[in-house]
């Protein structure tokens, strides 16, 4: 074990204990090795000499298993003890908890459970946000929530954010706290680019850490975008000397396994560990001098108008790479390979998205209306969720049944809401119809919600068998989970039936002349593996898929007879209508489906008003405005929208277009009228757009960022919010004359910046200052302008002329 007293952290714990017990909120910043994840905790529980106990347990809040399992086990060792006693730990599947647990190290997605069931926190004096920069969905809502109990609940409950990579001025803003800064214990790493080649990243990966055996010594740290990547380059390194030993670390391991990446290389021997962003921050591994980084990540981001998550390989952000190459240096100077080019590096964005402006929100809807809220904007955000995701999320929601008309949580949505569970298995436990149903759903929750479990079949009927008779602490530990779930209950019943009566959308019949496409019901099409034998199955009920729309993989399925699928939900016979962009024409036909899913169709002469409707929305939300022939004021209208946001902060949404889509059923569709259908004109579009702000915003938009401004010459001209130097006029120098201040829009608060073009129309000058601009550029301009332009007006004194539409000084001379 190092020497503890060393830690640049000890130094500021008399501090930090001090203010956060006067303030009650503390922002805390220490690099990689500063020592704040297993000393500060202790220090408010009073387990360091020197240092007052608080008189209530203290929660520390990690984002992931791993981290939270080696805190605490790092805590409990410096104390002189095992995991379990004073300090304790608690996670999905695994707690070790006394009645003597002082310190309790938990996953932040379990302690916002533990928020809900408690508000009040009893017995609890403070909660510690640990890399909060990472700025998981669950951190995001625990702190809110949290928030929200200290200011109504406890008035003495201490909250500390802390983070190795913080943007300490938004954060303290956000919590109204005192920021502390600690100084880590970094050494110097020499940073060595390797520049990208066309080669797979995993071979290029393989490459660079044979070079860097060759070439450095200690262990190597290697980071990798995902789990296949990672068993990829594993292969690849099989020529590797025998003293070198790889180990992979990503969350789906066991314990075990990853305890096994972890642990220092044994004497003699040198370990190369190939790692997800699991190994950023919060734990350290012994012997790494070497860093090797693919400068690649992996982020979830769901497409509310597929209602799949995607899972999209990103260019790291700054100070994720960061994070890595100090990895090399945590334990002595070390040597970071990089897979780009050192002027990438100038390119990268400074920080990770936030998961809550990415992700699927329907889970922290649950849990806000859970706890009461029917208006997540009434609680206190990092950064607010987007709207468009939270009215998705509302509307798959209420289609669960878990909402009713007001946002409240119906008698199914309460039971949804107890369950630790994303909202579709959730929905998928409460909905059983007998205790034996109920069990089996548990399972099939258990293991679809845990990587791996289960073994890799894409057949659900397989996993569950597997999952039953695995020995594996996880998945012993998922199954105890389950059987709570299931209060008791044995599983029975056909997992086939259960996922079709309670996830009709997911029923699926591959596609006419294909092997492995299937289309939902609901509209959504996914692939299987060729390989898998649930392709042998014409209709299947799908429990998993991932993916972007037109291009999801379906990851857990089970076949369904096609009688079992028709008693279920007996086709139904309707009008159905598809628009062609090119031609802006309808083909329409009378089909037998079962969702959109079609038996048999006879073809109709024309579509119906309402079809044609419904299809024009169909279209849009799969496809985008641009396609549909509407991207013009779509595309100016969030322009204006970001403008004000930018300006006036939360008060305005900032949707993309994507959310606007998904969404066009609730705005656009009112909007298209009833009779025969017409190709909405842009000014429908943009009426549509701004009447789905509500009152006053409708009005209010064309004020403060209004689509035109009036020119000195008494001309309206538009204001264009796309260009770079938005909001920007283009205006005849002449249509300018006699303006003495720069025009304003937003209330004044944001200069509009003129470009001036000439009588041919071309740009001559831009500028954000009119005033300086007349008595310095201008002249040099009108010098050149009287040469090109001899006919027109280009006077000494502009700011003093008389402004008119650009014409020659004939015809000034005639209307003189």
């Amino acid at each position: 074990m190092s020497d503890v007293s060393a830690l640049p952290i000890e130094s500021l714990l008399g501090e930090i204990c001090s203010v956060i017990r006067d303030r009650k909120r503390l922002v805390l910043a220490a690099p990689p090795g500063a020592g704040k994840t297993t000393r500060v905790p202790l220090a408010l529980a009073g387990l360091i000499d020197g240092f007052d106990e608080l008189p209530g347990k203290i929660l520390l809040l990690e984002p992931r298993r791993l981290a939270a399992r080696m805190a605490a086990d790092r805590m409990a060792a410096t104390l002189g003890e095992k995991t379990g006693e004073r300090i304790g730990l608690a996670t999905r599947i695994e707690r070790k908890v006394s009645k003597a647990t002082r310190v309790e190290v938990m996953t932040d997605g379990l302690f916002t459970r533990r928020l809900l069931a408690d508000p009040g926190l009893e017995g609890v004096s403070a909660v510690i946000f640990d890399e909060i920069h990472e700025r998981s969905l669950n951190a995001d809502l625990g702190l809110a929530l949290a928030l929200e109990a200290q200011s109504v609940f406890r008035d003495d409950l201490l909250l500390l954010a802390m983070s190795a990579t913080l943007d300490t001025e938004k954060v303290a803003g956000t919590l109204d706290a005192p920021v502390i800064e600690s100084e880590g214990r970094q050494f110097p790493v020499e940073t060595k680019y390797l520049g990208r080649n066309r080669d797979r990243i995993e071979d290029q990966m393989a490459a660079a850490i044979t070079k860097a055996v060759q070439a450095e010594t200690g262990s190597i740290l290697a980071f990798l975008p995902g789990a296949g990547e990672i068993r990829r380059t594993a292969e690849r390194l099989s020529g590797l000397p025998a003293s070198v030993s790889v180990h992979p670390l990503y969350g789906a391991l066991s314990p075990r396994e990853q305890d096994e990446a972890v642990r220092p290389a044994r004497a003699g021997q040198r370990k190369v560990v190939l790692a997800t962003d699991i190994a950023e921050s919060a734990l350290t591994i012994e012997g790494v001098h070497v860093v090797v980084d693919a400068g690649l990540a992996r982020v979830p981001e769901f497409e509310p108008s597929s209602g799949t998550q995607v899972l999209r390989t990103i260019r790291a952000a700054k100070a994720n790479v960061d994070q890595r190459r100090g990895r090399a240096g945590r334990l002595g100077p070390g040597v970071c390979y990089r897979l780009w080019d050192e002027e990438e590096t100038r390119g990268l964005i400074a920080a990770p998205r936030p998961e809550i402006l990415n992700g699927d929100l329907s889970g922290l809807l649950l849990s806000i209306a859970e706890w009461g809220e029917d208006d997540p904007y009434r609680l206190t955000w990092l950064d607010a969720p987007p709207r468009g995701r939270i009215e998705a999320a509302r509307e798959a929601l209420s289609a669960f049944g878990a909402l009713d008309e007001a946002g409240k949580l119906t008698a199914h949505g309460k039971a949804m809401a107890a369950l630790p569970l994303e909202p579709k298995y959730a929905s998928l436990v409460a909905s059983a119809a007998s205790d034996g149903e109920r069990a089996l759903a548990a399972e099939i929750a258990a293991l679809a919600s845990e990587a791996g479990v289960g073994g890799s079949s894409i057949n659900l009927k397989d996993r569950l068998e597997r999952f039953r008779l695995e020995t594996s602490p996880r998945t012993k530990a998922l199954r105890q989970q389950a059987d709570r779930w299931a209060k008791g209950g044995r599983a029975f019943g056909d997992p086939a039936l259960l996922l079709a009566k309670a996830w009709p959308g997911q029923i699926a019949r591959r596609r006419d002349g294909s092997e492995t496409s299937y289309l939902l019901a609901n509209g959504r099409s996914g692939e299987l593996p060729a390989e898998s034998a649930v392709t042998l199955s014409q209709w299947i009920v799908v429990a998993d898929m991932i993916g972007a729309a037109g291009r999801a993989r379906i990851t857990l399925a089970i076949p369904i007879r096609e009688q079992d699928a028709l008693a279920l939900h007996p086709p139904a016979t309707e009008e159905w209508a598809s628009f062609d962009p090119a031609s802006k024409s309808f083909k329409a036909r009378r089909v037998k489906a079962v969702g959109r899913i079609v038996l048999s169709e006879t073809p109709l002469p024309q579509p119906s008003g309402e079809a044609a409707r419904a299809a024009f929305i169909n279209f849009v939300q799969e496809n985008g405005f641009e396609a549909a022939g509407i991207g013009e004021p779509v595309s100016v209208f969030l322009a204006r929208l970001g403008f004000l946001h930018r300006s006036f902060g939360e008060d305005w949404p900032d949707p993309d277009e994507a959310q606007l889509a998904a969404t066009a059923g609730d705005w656009l569709a009112p909007a298209l009228g009833g009779g025969k259908f017409d190709m909405p004109s842009d000014g429908t579009v943009l009426n549509a757009l701004k009447q789905s702000l509500g009152w006053p915003k409708a009005q209010e938009i064309d004020t403060l960022a209004p689509p035109t401004i009036t020119l000195p010459s008494g001309r309206n001209a538009p204001v264009d919010y796309l260009d770079d130097n938005a909001p920007l006029v283009e205006a005849k120098a002449q249509e300018l004359f006699g303006l003495s201040r720069q025009p304003a829009i937003a209330d004044g608060r944001v200069p509009v910046t003129l470009q001036l073009i000439s009588p041919a129309g071309r740009p001559i000058a831009v500028t954000k200052d009119i005033s300086g601009f007349w008595s310095g550029g201008y002249r040099d301009m009108a010098k050149d302008m009287r040469a090109q332009y001899p006919k027109h007006d280009w006077p000494e004194d502009p700011a003093s002329a008389k402004p008119h539409v650009g014409m020659t000084k004939k015809r000034l001379g005639r209307q003189g």
